[in-house]
This record gives structure tokens, sequence and C-alpha cells, in this order.
């Protein structure tokens, strides 16, 4: 959609939502959230996906496998960023059982250019959960989810409406940008409970999962015509800068590793030019994380011969 008709498309939603871009002065009040009032948030958010909802992969399936592994590498992650990641890892470990019994190191080489390295970590240890102490079932609800390594609130209720059609409500940043664009105009610090509040109300129970994509992609597209309401959520942070970071430190070191199996810290120092103090960080943080495994003066991914 171009800016112009999506411009458009916002004043005729303001039309048909009383509080949506209004400002501080907004007449509606979210106590006053019920009933018909649902229906039309509803119809708003629903009328753009009819017309502009986006396509992914990860959207054609309903295999709980494949969509923990889209919600994973989503986490953090531009969605540009994951499509060809998303595929080339599925190529390689196309069942929980292939992710559990691949090696951490060759799970790490695929994972690279997505960053946060422990989310793959996170995602074979679930896979190996699954298939070792679950006999290969997986589970559906978002209680159960939350008890595999790494799943929080927001991907236990994910997969579980994703894969399951469960009728749970849950917030990532999209949908938060959606509830404070139309529900909280001119107001700074919006926690998640109160957002999640009106997300229960206005769930479409009969099918989580159109409603959650309608909403993450209406979410989407006001960041590209406003500036991003979500930053307006008491738990907006700014990333922090990645050259220099300790996070650059970390990536530099697993893809190091990944690719020589085994390093001393000196030829890894002299090869990446970081300070011992600042590798040495690195490699305690990864250590501790389970991603890296030290010898005698030496560094490997764990688990790696």
């Amino acid at each position: 959609m171009a800016r112009g008709e999506g411009e458009g498309f916002v004043l005729e939603a303001e039309a048909a939502w009383p509080g949506h871009g209004f400002g501080a002065d907004s007449r509606f009040s979210p106590e006053d959230f019920e009933g018909a009032e649902v229906e039309r948030f509803r119809s708003v958010v629903l009328a753009y996906y009819d017309s502009c909802g986006r396509r992914f992969p990860w959207r054609e399936t309903d295999d709980p496998y494949r969509i923990l592994v889209s919600e994973i590498m989503l986490q953090q992650t531009q969605t540009h960023r994951v499509l060809p990641k998303y595929s080339s890892f599925l190529e390689l470990f196309p069942t929980a059982g292939a992710l559990a019994a691949a090696p951490l190191r060759e799970v790490l080489l695929a994972w690279q250019g997505l960053g946060y390295n422990r989310r793959a970590k996170y995602l074979k240890d679930c896979a190996e959960v699954i298939v070792n102490e679950r006999g290969g079932t997986f589970p559906r609800t978002p209680e159960e989810l939350k008890e595999l390594p790494g799943i929080g609130t927001y991907t236990a209720g994910a997969v579980a409406a994703f894969a399951f059609g469960h009728p749970v409500a849950f917030v990532e940043t999209n949908i938060r940008t959606v509830f404070i664009h139309f529900f909280f105009p001119g107001i700074e610090g919006v926690g998640d409970p109160e957002i999640l509040t009106l997300a229960r109300k206005a769930l479409d129970r009969e099918d989580p999962r159109t409603w959650h994509w309608a909403l993450m992609d209406y979410g989407a597209w006001l960041k590209g015509l406003f500036p991003n309401p979500s930053r307006r959520s008491s738990l907006y942070v700014r990333q922090s800068r990645f050259e220099g970071s300790l996070r650059q430190a970390r990536g530099a070191v697993l893809r190091e590793l990944s690719a020589s199996r085994v390093l001393g810290i000196a030829e890894l120092e002299s090869r990446l030019g970081f300070s011992p103090e600042r590798l040495a960080k690195a490699i305690s943080g990864l250590e501790a994380e389970g991603l890296v495994a030290l010898g005698d003066g030496t560094a490997r991914i764990a688990g790696s011969p």
C-alpha cells in the first residue's frame, strides 16, 4: 500500500473509531470497550487485513515445530531478515527430531545472520525436550509451552494460537502498537497489563490465528505512517549500538568457533582484535549460557569434539 493510500485508510478508520488518532483529548474511554465497540474495533483491523494482509510461509502451516521456529527467529529480528533463514533452516532441520539430533555447532552455523544466538540453543533445547521427554508430542496449551526452555508468555501464546487455534490473547511489539494507537493517544508509559486487558476483550475466540495476524499487520503498517506508538510503552527500550558492543563480540566468537571447531583463547584474541577483557567477558557469558565449552586455554562450541 502506498503512503497516500495508507493515509486515506487512516481517515476512514478515524471516522469509524472515536479514539483513533485524536490525541490526548479523545472522547473514548477504554472502560467502555464492550459489545458494539469491540465489533467496531475488530472491523477496522480486519478491513485492513482483508485488503493488505501480508503472506508468510509460517502462516501457511499449522505445524507447531515450524511455527515455533518462526516465532523464535522473529524475536528481535525484522521479517525480511528472517524469511531466507527460515527456509534454509527448515531445509537442514525439517523436524523437531532432526534439530534435536543435530550438533549445536551445525545449528549455530545455520543461525548465523540472525543474531542473539542463545535463541538457536533455546530452539534446539526445546526440540530435545519434545523428542526425548515428551515422545515427540508437542505441547498444545500456553501453560505447557511455557515449560519448554526459553519460552516466554508471548511465544507460548503465539504457538498455541497459530498452531492449535487456542483462544489466547498475547502482546508483542506490533500488537502493542495497535492498542496504544487506538486506546492510549498521547499517553506515555502504557503498561502491558493495561493492553492485555483490552486484548482479551478484543480476542476473536473463533479465529485467533487470523485476528492476531491482522493485529500484527496493522501495527507494522502504523509504524510506517506515524512515529512508532510502541515507544510510549513502559517496556520500550532503545536498542543499544551494535558496533563495539558485547553482542558484537559474542557473535564474532561464535562465528570463529563454529568455523574452526576449537581455538586457543590467544588465537581468538589475535583473530578478532578484541581486548583481553572484552573477549573474556564475551566468552564467559557464552559459557554460562551453554553455547561455549572451555578447555585448557581453548574454547569450542559446546558439545563439539
